[in-house]
């Protein structure tokens, strides 16, 4: 059976889907030398939400779950361990007087054998921990009365004892305490044993276990594979926290920043709002800690040389869920947060936010540019508060580039009114979303070849192809999936002078414990894998240029005749032409590139993503399905002569004079 008819296809776009190779030479022509409007440097970049345990069980690297107590459950995650006998019982006690934001701790008594009595914790969906690796161990604890040690115990799910550590000599007054931890083998679902041990009383709370080897080495810091795999997009921007996250199903439960700063153990919890969103994917164990919150994701960004892209509450919740709204008359205090975030992120130590991030460890700004109002909004109530934000941040901020949305739909009533309203609010930029079928992706190619250049500028801020889905968690990431985006993307591409933005979303999962998909980044507790959609990604990200180039055949763009898609563009300082090919064909095609400014007789080098069937994905167990091949190619003259393989994305780094 054809590739291309597994799912009853009927892409009109494809329309080589044939056996046999064409025996015809299509002819492109790129203008190297009339470089047209200039590329910003943000637009390819990520969009982070905390979906899927992206954040809590992902990129934030603290192994245990529910360390402080503070889940709905107070002993979600945890177990009581008796050994041999041994005597204890643990209280979970609420002091919400004394402190409000992480009120619960655990009085634990013990009259304890030296095998002795403790708790356990799970992790999220276990521990991956790995042969020679160190582990930090820490606690907040005081001695209440007795003579008690405590060891925390690194063992696998059969009981082996991996790795140990002890802390004694318990002070009468609360205070930090840590160890490190080594494990002897590679355990991708290990558990935290901590044994109280002696005779007496204790309390604790904030119980946290981090590796080591964290993103940059920074205790208590991110996860360094997943943060690697972001590195290696060279993202131009960084958008967080969301998303939906940003709405909440409810104005109580949205995402407030002022939150997510300042100490860890003085940040307050809050279950996340994909926690039962999916009755199918529930997930009551998804709460957000904050310990990855807006001072980390400043970090982060600067980190990868991306602009920050944060996104504020509007004063909406979302309207899928309770569709609840502030008062017009109460929004003062959104607008507030804005204003306030704006000084975190740029003011002087001698500001009261700008002191926090000193005080936090970043005395210098980080020259935050972009701020995002509301997320997924529509009608008339979110025009009327986003005129509010606009009207207080141009006054006060000029300087700052607002975000506006188009709704969740990428047409329609509520899409063209909010266009229609943004236009006359003189709106910077407009997030635009797609997730649709990849039939809509390869007819989109030329979607921006039309709008108006007068107007505000686009940010595509949310999109994926939904294609077909397996039980497999990473199948629904497919490679026709990313072939269709592939074709999309040389349209956004070639319109950079109206679209200024774009990323894919959501973009990381946990193969145990998604909610959404597809993602960009599958994950679980050891390893990443990268999917076709992730390569297409890098690719147009990792050859992104400063300015677009003409790319035509027979004086026309491709935009899907002939199953063809193209964009092509220059990287000035490298003097090099990058040409993005997107052959949707089921067949080979032989193409004749003449490239009017380029070097004669050049080396040219060609990055190819293929996979004979449409529906590969790659996976955990077997990472390079669809994986980039590097070959080299050589002009003749300013012809370069190639044959595009069948449903192939190719990328070619040309020298140009």
């Amino acid at each position: 059976m054809n590739i291309f008819c597994k799912a009853g296809l009927s892409l009109l776009l494809i329309s080589q889907a044939v056996t046999g190779v064409q025996a015809q030479t299509q002819k492109i022509s790129v203008l190297a030398n009339k470089p047209g409007v200039s590329i910003e440097p943000t637009m390819w970049g990520i969009f982070f939400e905390d979906i899927n345990f992206g954040a809590d069980g992902g990129l934030y690297a603290e192994m245990v779950k529910n360390r402080s107590f503070e889940f709905t459950t107070p002993m979600m995650a945890w177990k009581e361990i008796r050994k041999e006998g041994s005597k204890g019982k643990v209280l979970i006690t609420n002091h919400i007087a004394t402190n409000d934001v992480n009120p619960r701790y655990a009085i634990i008594t013990v009259d304890a054998a030296p095998s002795g009595y403790g708790l356990v914790n799970e992790g999220f969906r276990g521990m991956g921990v790995k042969q020679g690796a160190a582990y930090d161990f820490s606690i907040w604890v005081k001695q209440n009365e007795g003579n008690v040690s405590l060891r925390a115990v690194l063992v696998s799910p059969e009981g082996e004892k991996l790795g140990e550590a002890t802390v004694k000599s318990l002070n009468n007054d609360w205070e930090r305490r840590a160890a490190v931890i080594t494990s002897s083998k590679t355990v991708a679902k290990a558990k935290l044993e901590v044994y109280i041990e002696g005779k007496g009383t204790i309390e604790a709370d904030m119980i946290s276990l981090f590796p080591k080897d964290t993103w940059k080495g920074r205790p208590g810091g991110l996860r360094k594979d997943l943060v690697e795999k972001l590195a290696e997009l060279k993202p131009g921007f960084v958008r967080f926290p969301g998303g939906c996250i940003v709405e909440g199903y409810d104005l109580v439960n949205r995402y407030q920043w002022k939150k997510t700063v300042g100490r860890i153990e003085d940040r307050k919890l809050i279950i996340n709002r994909w926690n039962t969103e999916f009755k199918h994917r529930s997930a009551p164990d998804y709460f957000q800690t904050f310990g990855l919150g807006f001072y980390e994701y400043f970090l982060l960004s600067e980190d990868l040389g991306a602009a920050a892209l944060p996104i504020l509450n509007c004063g909406m919740a979302c309207q899928y869920n309770s569709g609840e709204v502030v008062a017009m008359d109460q929004l003062e205090p959104y607008i507030q947060d804005a204003l306030d975030l704006i000084e975190f992120a740029n003011g002087s130590t001698s500001t009261t936010w700008g002191k926090l991030r000193a005080d936090m460890g970043h005395p210098a700004p980080f020259n935050l540019k972009y701020l995002g109002v509301g997320n997924e909004q529509w009608d008339e109530q979110y025009i009327e508060r986003y005129k509010k934000f606009a009207d207080v941040l141009s006054a006060k901020h000029p300087e700052i580039v607002l975000v506006s949305g188009s709704g969740p739909g990428a047409s329609g009533k509520e899409f063209e009114y909010a266009w229609k309203e943004l236009r006359k609010l003189d709106a910077k930029l407009i997030d635009e979303h797609y997730y649709r079928p990849p039939e809509w992706f390869f007819r989109n190619a030329a979607r921006y070849d039309n709008y108006d250049r007068k107007g505000p500028k686009v940010f595509a801020g949310e999109y994926a192809a939904h294609a077909k889905e397996e039980p497999q968690a990473e199948s629904r990431n497919t490679w026709l999936s990313a072939l269709a985006e592939a074709a999309f993307m040389t349209g956004l591409e070639r319109n950079a002078d109206i679209v200024n933005m774009c990323s894919y979303a959501p973009l990381f999962a946990h193969v145990e414990a998604w909610q959404w998909r597809p993602d960009l980044i599958w994950f679980d507790n050891l390893q990443t894998v990268g999917t076709p959609n992730y390569y297409v990604q890098k690719l147009f990200s990792n050859y992104r240029g400063t300015q677009v180039l003409p790319i035509t055949s027979g004086g026309a763009t491709l935009t899907g005749k002939d199953s063809l898609y193209a964009s092509a563009v220059t990287d000035k300082p490298a003097k090099l032409a990058y040409i993005k090919l997107v052959n949707a064909s089921g067949t080979a095609k032989t193409i004749d590139l003449d490239i009017t400014g380029s070097v004669s007789n050049s080396e040219v080098k060609a990055e190819v993503l293929s996979a004979a069937d449409l529906y590969s994905y790659n996976t955990l167990d077997k990472p390079k399905e669809v994986f980039p091949v590097t070959k080299t190619l050589r002009t003749q003259k300013n012809v370069l002569k190639l044959q595009l393989e069948p449903s192939s994305v190719t990328v070619l780094s040309v020298p140009v004079k």
